[in-house]
C-alpha cells in the first residue's frame, strides 16, 4: 500500500481555544486546553480527548474488519475508553489506555472466537502500534438474550 497523509489544521481562536478542520472532512471540532492544566476550560474536546478517541476509533474500526473477515455475527459493538495521564521523568506523557470493549454476539459457540477477535484487532490496531502508551484490554462479551460474561 502507498503512504496515505491525513491533513489536519488547528486555528487558534480565543484564550486556549482552537479550532481543527481538514480539507478532507465537513465537520470542524473544537479543541482546548483542559481544565487540570493552567487556563483550561471544560466542556472542549482536548488533545487527550482526540488522543484516547483515536486509539478507541481506531481499535473499533480494526476490529469491525476483522469480524467481517472473521464471519462473526454479532448484534452491537460498543468501547468505553481511558486515557491516562501522567507525568512520567518530568514530563506530562498519556502512559495508558484503557480500552473496555463491550460486544454482543448472536451465538454462544462464538465467544472464544469474538475473544480472540477482540484480542487480534487491539495487536493490530495502527494507532496502538504507533504510539508509546501502554494499552490495556478489558473486554465483556454477551451473548443476545443472555447473560453478560466478564473475561
Amino acid at each position: 500500500m502507498e503512504p496515505h497523509y491525513y491533513n489536519v489544521n488547528v486555528n487558534w481562536k480565543n484564550d486556549r481555544i482552537g479550532e481543527l478542520e481538514s480539507p478532507e472532512l465537513i465537520t470542524k471540532i473544537e479543541v482546548a486546553t483542559p481544565p487540570q492544566f493552567n487556563k483550561g476550560i471544560e466542556g472542549i474536546w482536548s488533545p487527550e480527548h482526540l488522543f484516547t478517541a483515536a486509539v478507541s476509533s481506531c481499535y473499533m474500526t480494526t476490529f469491525l474488519a476483522i469480524a467481517e473477515n472473521s464471519k462473526l455475527e454479532f448484534e452491537s459493538f460498543s468501547c468505553n475508553s481511558k486515557g491516562k495521564l501522567e507525568q512520567v521523568d518530568g514530563k506530562f506523557v498519556m502512559s495508558e489506555v484503557i480500552l473496555e470493549p463491550k460486544l454482543t454476539i448472536i451465538k454462544s459457540e462464538d465467544i472464544e472466537k469474538a475473544n480472540r477477535i477482540l484480542e487480534k484487532s487491539e495487536k493490530a490496531c495502527l494507532i496502538s502500534n504507533s504510539i508509546n502508551s501502554k494499552i490495556s484490554l478489558i473486554p465483556h462479551i454477551e451473548i443476545a438474550n443472555s447473560i453478560i460474561l466478564n473475561n
